[in-house]
């Protein structure tokens, strides 16, 4: 264990500060009692929001950003409330420690709440700063042996970094607002993050499938070695032109080669071709054998393990950094927040000494492995994220210490990093064509190929996941390889015979939809943010609504069309992915020294010098946007989507009416919330607005009231109402009068409005065929049954979930919404005469079966809660998310939202809100200069007095 910081005098005791309360007792176990460690749980301050200001700043400079830009961009800081206890119980060590050690992260987010703590705490005593790449003995012991300064850049960098989203953010934000809906938000990153899944599913909208056929056959030597061994081969030629695949073809539906050297097989060609190849004679032409040599993947950043975790394991990005933050703070692996592919000498030694134990001497190089990083602005900081320890524990040395989440992690980590210290995968592949010519004289050429592994080397503990492939998605899943095969022994000249040649047709498919993993890869390779902010940016982009998950996919909403829209039309370089990559390597640049940040600021807001504008020139001549336009989408020349205040939704705008010369009431129909966009057909539109038109159609009126009963169209589906008419001039004037005290009238009240009666259609009814009679029996609804022998009553009700009956806080479902009209007294009393499981009703089947979970080895079922759908299995609980349906939950996207929501861990309890005022202190970005150390002491971090 490291010395002593100091002999001063005093408790004998040096405070140590780490962000997160769960490194501590780790810690503290290795440094024993000769220091006291403490924990600032995260970040102490944060740039308030304008309103929360004191009153005598809100109307000066600080006023609108908190942060005065016309003075070098200088932010006002606050201490969290939630902080003010826990600032005040650091003060209160620091006064009885002889020093003080900041350990929290080495990134650019660690190195300034290290300096936060600085300001804030204002200690009197030796400072150092100090970083653990991992939590274990010997990383602690070599940490002490490096203490170091506070580095400024990167201080300087992560304070940039902060204003710069907070001007981006509070400029853009409020033009969306006024022009689009309350309550969106623009970001540096979750912008551009949007404009890319809007612009992969505007692909999707445009895109024209083509189709094209081929031709696959079975085939096996006649005679010799391997007679009898078939293998398939796909027909790659015809008349010497090669044959036509999805990768042919442009997303327009046309062939991107020239026609002359593409052979275009239609049904009926191909058709005709495999008849004319029923007894040919087939050989074999040529045969051509490759060495094959498979290296592995470098270690896993961030980025590549949030991609990896969620093909391998269905992890979200989310999840995955919630479980590796675990991890690393128990001491399982290294820092997860990194850009770096290297591995420290002791890793490799680790690897390599683990591989030759496991897998044997042959299966390791004879050098270690150097990887280096390709990202653009990738930062070498740290290693890559990697087994803690100079030694590794395999995955069932800590199995019984881990959750089934964090082991299987923990395993992909390792596996990986062992992995990159083995040897390549040896082997060879072998590519043959054999042809023959049809019976009608064309000359008609397949081909197959296949890869034997002759030593798996790295294999044999781990292989890359791989992303889906767009041009094999245009092939509709066939790209003419046949995969990983082992071919017959062959020669050229060998007879083959041909069995079961016949034609397939193929349809090119669009481009696939963003996954987590692949908008993650996409971000990381254009330099856009950096990857420990990915997670952080697909959950609010999430939760902004402008994208919903189906299945693994990721799903833009109509809102997020106007978003990007309108951000592309007014302010193009702030969601260009260049222009957002240079933003980050400016950031890059301020964190190296390399370039001044209040410099870098005032480009970015003013503007420069015979340079571009900056953002607030932009903002303060935006000029008139035409809100409508902004919103508006056509869809066919006639029908035009419109994102409105309660959703989006199809319009037919009004037209003349010949025998009265006036412009009729456009026509509307609500577009459904599970509704994606590219599924949003020409066809399916002109469906919406049939059942549009019957919005608002009268069915007469109630025989008992008097009152009209209409058919609506609703956000949440069809329903029936009535139309209760306005109060007439006598009705209000027979109000009676109230007074003041001193005799006046007061004016009169409006009435109370009445309530209308309201039921959704049942779901054997559409709004265009729904009658008055129908509309009525729903309206009659909830219907009295009688009372029990307690005289309680008993009613039949529709609920969100279905029919069902309720006596008091006790209700029971009904099995179809015939009985609604139909269940009598006498069948609702036997129906509550059975015994109620858990006090909630009888047992209902599971809505779906989702199989079993291969995290957790257990069953996922969707249940009918009392508030919705919910998936479990048996122990944990998550309900359907909102724009997903039951039926579109697949057992992949189950096993994710169980995963995600483990990771969240227990709800927090809810504690009393703190009624106390902020506390609040000004400060310059501008740092003071570094206290230089006594010449005995290490370096000490700078801080102001």
């Amino acid at each position: 264990m490291p010395t002593k910081a100091t002999q001063s005098p005093g408790t004998g005791k040096s405070l140590l500060i780490v962000e997160s309360p769960s490194k501590v007792k780790t810690i503290a176990g290795y440094l024993g009692d000769a220091y006291e460690v403490e924990s600032s749980m995260g970040h102490i301050r944060d740039l308030p929001q304008p309103s929360e200001l004191p009153a005598e700043l809100k109307k000066g400079p600080y006023g609108k950003f908190a942060v005065d830009v016309e003075h070098d961009f200088e932010p006002y800081y606050v201490v969290n409330p939630d902080k003010k206890k826990k600032v005040t119980e650091l003060r209160r060590k620091l006064k009885d420690a002889d020093a003080l050690y900041l350990a929290t992260d080495g990134d650019r987010e660690g190195e300034a709440i290290a300096w936060h703590l600085l300001e804030v705490l204002k200690p009197k005593v030796p400072v150092y700063r100090l970083t653990f790449p991992e939590i274990t003995r010997e990383a602690i012991e070599r940490a002490f042996g490096e203490l170091r300064e506070l580095d400024q850049d990167l201080v300087d960098a992560q304070e940039t970094r902060r204003i710069l989203d907070r001007l981006y953010g509070y400029e853009i934000s409020p033009v969306l607002w006024r022009k689009i809906a309350s309550g969106l938000s623009a970001g540096r990153v979750q912008s551009v993050a949007t404009r890319l899944v809007v612009e992969r599913e505007r692909q999707r909208m445009a895109f024209v499938p083509a189709d094209y056929w081929d031709l696959s056959g079975t085939f096996a030597r006649t005679d010799g070695e391997d007679a009898g061994t078939a293998f398939s081969a796909r027909l790659s030629a015809v008349d010497g032109k090669r044959v036509a695949g999805g990768r042919d073809f442009g997303d327009d539906g046309v062939l991107k080669g020239a026609a002359d050297k593409l052979a275009h097989l239609d049904e009926q060609a191909a058709r005709e071709l495999a008849a004319g190849l029923e007894d040919a004679a087939f050989t074999v032409r040529s045969l051509e054998t490759k060495p094959y040599t498979r290296r592995p993947a470098a270690p896993f950043t961030t980025s590549t393990l949030q991609q990896e975790a969620a093909r391998k394991l269905r992890f979200t990005s989310r999840t995955t950094m919630q479980v590796a933050q675990k991890l690393y703070e128990n001491g399982y692996i290294t820092y997860m927040r990194t850009d770096s592919v290297a591995l420290s000498d002791q890793a490799v030694s680790a690897a390599r000494r683990q591989a030759t134990e496991l897998y044997g001497a042959d299966f390791v190089p004879g050098s270690p492995r150097l990887y280096s990083s390709k990202s653009k602005n990738a930062q070498e900081a740290h290693e890559a994220v990697r087994p803690a320890g100079d030694s590794f524990r395999t995955p069932n040395q800590v199995r019984g210490e881990l959750s089934a989440d964090a082991y299987r992690l923990y395993e992909l980590i390792w596996k990986r990093t062992v992995a990159s210290q083995m040897a390549d995968a040896k082997g060879s592949t072998a590519t043959v064509r054999l042809g023959a010519t049809s019976s009608t004289g064309r000359d008609a050429e397949f081909s197959a190929s296949g890869t034997v592994i002759t030593f798996r080397g790295f294999l044999a503990a781990y292989e890359e996941g791989r992303d889906e492939d767009p041009a094999t998605e245009k092939d509709g899943g066939k790209d003419g390889k046949d995969g990983d095969k082992r071919l017959p022994r062959m020669a050229e000249g060998d007879r083959l015979d041909a069995t079961d040649v016949e034609a397939d047709g193929h349809r090119t498919s669009p481009p696939p939809r963003y996954t987590e993993a692949s908008l993650v890869k996409v971000l990381d390779e254009l330099g856009i943010g950096r990857p420990s902010t990915y997670a952080a940016t697909i959950s609010t982009i999430m939760d902004r609504g402008y994208v919903r998950v189906r299945g693994s996919a990721l799903i833009p909403s109509w809102v997020a069309f106007s978003v990007v829209r309108l951000l592309e039309e007014h302010f193009s370089d702030y969601v260009d992915y260049d222009f957002t990559a240079e933003m980050e390597e400016g950031l890059d640049r301020i964190a190296r020294g390399e370039e001044d940040s209040t410099d870098w600021l005032q480009d970015f807001y003013f503007g420069s010098k015979g340079h571009e504008n900056g953002l607030k020139p932009i903002v303060d001549d935006l000029g008139e946007i035409d809100a409508r336009a902004v919103n508006s989408i056509p869809v066919t020349e006639d029908i035009t989507l419109r994102v409105g205040k309660f959703g989006p939704y199809l319009e037919v705008a009004g037209v003349v009416d010949p025998e009265t010369g006036e412009i009729t009431d456009p026509v509307r129909a609500n577009v459904p919330e599970d509704l994606a966009p590219d599924e949003l057909t020409p066809d399916k539109a002109r469906e919406l607005i049939e059942t549009g038109k019957a919005d608002g159609r009268e069915l007469g009126r109630d025989p008992v009231t008097g009152r009209a009963i209409v058919a609506k169209d609703g956000r949440y589906g069809p329903y029936v109402t009535e139309v209760i008419p306005e109060p007439t001039a006598e009705e209000l004037a027979a109000q009676p009068v109230e007074y003041y005290k001193n005799g006046k009238p007061k004016p009169p009240k409006k009435p109370v409005k009445e309530k209308p009666r309201t039921g959704s259609l049942l779901s054997t009814m559409t709004l265009q065929d729904v009658t008055l009679e129908d509309a009525l029996k729903i309206l009659s609804l909830p219907r009295t049954l009688g009372t029990d022998a307690e005289g309680d009553e008993i009613t039949v009700q529709n609920g969100r979930f279905g029919p069902y009956l309720k006596k008091g806080s006790d209700s029971r479902s009904l099995q179809s919404e015939e009985q609604l009209f139909t269940v009598t007294l006498d069948e609702a009393l036997k129906i509550y005469a059975q015994p109620k499981q858990r006090g909630r009703g009888s047992a209902k089947p599971p809505l779906a079966d989702l199989g079993t979970d291969e995290i957790t080895e257990r069953p996922m079922v969707i249940k009918d809660g009392r508030f919705g759908p919910y998936i479990t299995d048996g122990e944990t609980n998550v309900t359907v998310p909102r724009g997903e349906t039951v039926e579109q939950i697949t057992p992949a996207r189950a096993s994710q939202l169980l995963a995600e929501k483990r990771a969240q861990g227990p709800a927090p309890k809810k504690t009393a809100k703190s009624s106390a005022r902020t506390t609040a202190s000004k400060t310059s970005t501008k740092k003071s200069t570094a206290k230089k150390p006594a010449a005995a002491k290490p370096a000490r971090a700078g801080s102001k007095g």
